[in-house]
């Protein structure tokens, strides 16, 4: 029986301490690190694929397709899905649930122009480029939230096309919302009847359904669809998302494919059966209220992470009912250990489920040492 050799094991060795230690200064990303999946540990010895689409049975029968379809209700009820209107698979990622929302509005609106704002995901327009789409790019304001005065020029000057939005629920440096009800105003103002609005909300979905915070953008506030990413607020050890549509809509692409006996309406054909397994767990362990919970201690580490930084002289800042916290990006050592996503001579860090008040304090020690400031009394 093969094996490793003494020089491999050794290299993986070397990666998985490395990992680890990496593990212990991970503020700057939004990944939940608190989840605990070891009862599942045996299905990682199962090929689990769900290929296809998740509602038709498939000859491939070793899935978690039954798993994923209650997963699936769970987002479209907290996200207020039409009833026996709506559609979803378990994607591998935010980004693939954005390609998702847009490839629909393409077939829907093949003359479409799709409209982002510039703080947008940068997946984004590489999803535009696959799919040959039209795009134009709205100004933010300082907060990185869209500047409705553009969209609204911009799509004046192009009123006789489709207008296809992409609504940023959380932004990518600073957790900025777009407001859809600013935008569906501009839509309406500007006498516009073919649209489409499709929601990335891969960080912030999730709590902001929860927990309702404004500005509202699910079905009822005029989303298409929707894209989420269940490793961020829920967590997961494989990156996943959601993604939801009208199933009206849906139903224009869907191929019948013989050779997996189902219908192709993904965008990937083998998907991970894992994931789903995964996200029913989280969300059956932890129940509604206790997702709620998460997400009040999450806004409740962001608001003391403000503290520590104003305690220390530094003008940090966040959205309301963020859990993003903008600062003056520090030294590229500082940087590189805790791992800051940095833009523009902005850092931020990311209160996800996991993140303890004492690695908050361990960073801005080493902040407050970099500045040469003198250490402050501790908060209660």
């Amino acid at each position: 029986m093969n094996t490793l050799t003494i020089a491999h094991r050794r290299r993986l060795e070397d990666y998985m301490t490395k990992a680890f230690e990496r593990a212990k200064h991970f503020i700057g990303y939004p990944i939940a690190t608190d989840f605990d999946y070891s009862e599942l540990y045996p299905l990682l010895s199962l090929p689990l694929n769900n290929v296809g689409d998740p509602f038709v049975e498939s000859t491939y029968d070793l899935n978690s397709r039954s798993i994923e379809i209650e997963v699936l209700q769970f987002f479209a009820s907290i996200f207020k899905a039409p009833e026996n209107n709506w559609w979803g698979y378990v994607t591998n990622g935010g980004s693939e649930g954005n390609l998702y929302g847009l490839y629909v509005a393409r077939e829907l609106y093949p003359e479409g122009i799709v409209y982002y704002s510039e703080a947008t995901h940068y997946s984004v327009q590489k999803n535009i480029q696959l799919l040959g789409l039209r795009s134009i790019v709205i100004r933010t304001d300082d907060e990185g939230e869209m500047d409705y005065a553009d969209l609204e020029q911009m799509i004046r000057l192009h009123r006789e096309k489709p207008v296809i939005i992409l609504a940023n629920i959380g932004t990518t440096m600073t957790e900025a919302k777009d407001d859809l009800s600013a935008i569906r105003r501009v839509l309406k103002q500007s006498a516009i009847r073919n649209h489409y609005i499709h929601c990335d909300a891969a960080l912030a979905g999730v709590y902001s359904a929860l927990l309702q915070l404004e500005p509202g953008f699910d079905f009822s506030h005029g989303a298409d669809s929707i894209a989420i990413s269940g490793h961020k607020f829920i967590g997961s050890p494989i990156p996943c998302g959601v993604v939801l549509v009208k199933k009206n809509y849906k139903d224009r692409i869907g191929k019948a494919i013989s050779y997996i006996g189902t219908l192709d309406t993904t965008i990937s054909g083998s998907r991970n059966g894992h994931s789903p397994v995964f996200l029913w767990y989280a969300i059956k362990r932890l129940g509604v209220e206790g997702l709620k919970q998460r997400a009040v201690e999450c806004l409740e580490i962001a608001g003391y992470a403000i503290e520590k930084f104003r305690s220390i002289g530094i003008s940090a800042w966040r959205n309301p009912s963020a859990i993003t916290v903008v600062f003056p990006a520090p030294s590229l050592s500082i940087r590189q250990k805790w791992q800051l996503a940095t833009e523009s001579g902005s850092s931020h860090i990311i209160c996800m489920p996991g993140l303890k008040r004492e690695l908050i304090d361990e960073f801005m020690e080493e902040l407050r040492q970099e500045m040469a400031v003198p250490a402050a009394p501790a908060l209660l």
